[in-house]
């Protein structure tokens, strides 16, 4: 009898160790497993007070954000199907394309937009895009200076908050520099990026053309940040922590360049303060219309044709290029004749017309062309490219072109009238 009790009681004491064991798993499997719903919904059902949170770049990416634009350069050009230059090439209809974008920034009230000369120079239209509707608009130039690599756009009906500028003049280093614009195009519209002022008084070259086709070296002052600058935002702003606008983003620096170095955020912004004069005439020409753009400092046979009972210069001039850029593209002068308007206008042999009345003269062709449009006692805005070398030179078989260079563009007003010879 006891031999079985003893045979129960162990069994039992077995029994219960199993059930104890089995517990402890089950507990432990719940402890992993079995969380309640209460303490899920306290992990992920939250929620962050926005107002809380703070940020210099806040404030400034509310109000200005909407501000800035995107800038679309179209192009028009012509193409040819065929071989050669005779019967069997053709002229295809002329086709419009997309030559670049870049930025802008909303300046007034009345759709004034300002961004680099470099987005939209040489485009045949240009139009701005918004990101609040992704609506596209037609833009003109109302104002540029290529020399400061400046333009002003003026785009009927865009209803945008103009931003406030600032005083670059007192910008300091070290403080916030916050650029916002369009890197790569619109896919990243309103990108902002954040950085400092570097420095503010970079003196920057750069070799260009300008607009008459002479190669120039330009010497312009930038404000230096560590923000980025990448593709596109060219033409948007430079902002402070006022959400005023002290910059206009123009270039970066790249190890891809003329750079053997390794380059990290150097980039440079036209100061405000340096924009501020066309600003201020462009706002002084507006009349409620978009007006044409007014412009900055950015070998052929003679003319023998008759002209007779029609106002001229009385020059006789010449188609010049061919000067790798050393000269300006235009009409160049081979003679004045006497008492003429021209000579009474102050044109001398060797000038070399590259401008009438705002429209750019690349050849005799464009002069003429020009001319046929007035009639006497008309009085014409003439701009000169005036280089004595050339001028020592004009008579002789070829210029050579390493002693010009170091000339001038001068403006003169000319009053033309009937006189009696054959040239222009």
């Amino acid at each position: 009898m006891r031999k079985h009790s003893s045979m129960y009681f162990g069994l039992l004491a077995v029994l219960l160790a199993v059930v104890m064991i089995a517990t402890t798993l089950i507990n432990a499997g719940a402890a992993t497993n079995g969380i309640s719903n209460e303490e899920i919904d306290a992990i992920v059902n939250t929620t962050t007070d926005a107002s809380q949170v703070t940020s210099p770049f806040i404030e400034v990416a509310n109000n200005v954000r909407n501000s800035v634009v995107g800038v679309n350069n179209y192009t028009t050009t012509n193409s040819y199907y065929g071989y050669g230059y005779g019967y069997g090439r053709r002229q295809t209809e002329p086709r419009e394309s997309l030559a670049g974008t870049g930025s802008g920034v909303v300046i007034s009230n009345y759709g004034h937009v300002l961004t680099n000369y470099h987005v939209v120079e040489g485009a045949t239209r240009v139009t701005v895009t918004t990101a609040l509707d992704e609506s596209e608009h037609e833009a003109n130039v109302v104002g540029y200076d290529a020399d400061l690599d400046i333009a002003v756009l003026q785009v009927p009906g865009l209803d945008l908050k103009a931003v406030a500028l600032g005083d670059s003049d007192q910008l300091q280093v070290g403080e916030w520099a916050i650029v916002i614009g369009n890197p790569l195009g619109e896919d990243f519209a309103r990108t902002l990026t954040v950085g400092v002022v570097s420095a503010i008084d970079r003196e920057v070259k750069d070799s260009t053309t300008d607009r008459y086709g002479r190669r120039t070296t330009i010497s312009n002052t930038m404000i230096q940040v560590d923000a980025a600058i990448n593709s596109g935002n060219s033409g948007g702003g430079l902002f402070n922590t006022l959400g005023q606008l002290q910059g206009i983003p123009a270039r970066k620096y790249s190890s891809n360049g003329f750079f053997s170095a390794s380059i990290d955020n150097i980039g440079m912004c036209i100061p405000i303060n340096v924009a501020k004069p066309l600003i201020e005439q462009v706002l002084k020409d507006y009349d409620g219309n978009s007006s044409t753009a007014s412009g900055g400092q950015s070998s052929g046979n003679n003319i023998t044709s008759s002209l007779e009972g029609k106002p001229r210069l009385g020059v006789t001039v010449s188609s010049f290029s061919g000067t790798n850029n050393v000269l300006p593209q235009g009409a160049v002068v081979k003679a004045v004749e006497e008492n003429s308007p021209a000579a009474e206008g102050g044109i001398q042999v060797g000038d070399i017309i590259v401008e009438v009345d705002g429209d750019i003269i690349s050849s005799y062709t464009d002069l003429t062309k020009k001319l046929s449009g007035y009639q006497e006692g008309a009085q014409l805005a003439v701009k000169v490219y005036r280089d004595e070398a050339l001028a020592s030179q004009i008579d002789q078989y070829s210029i050579d072109l390493s002693q010009c260079g170091d000339g001038e563009y001068i403006d003169l007003t000319v009053t033309l009238r009937i006189i009696d010879n054959l040239n222009m």
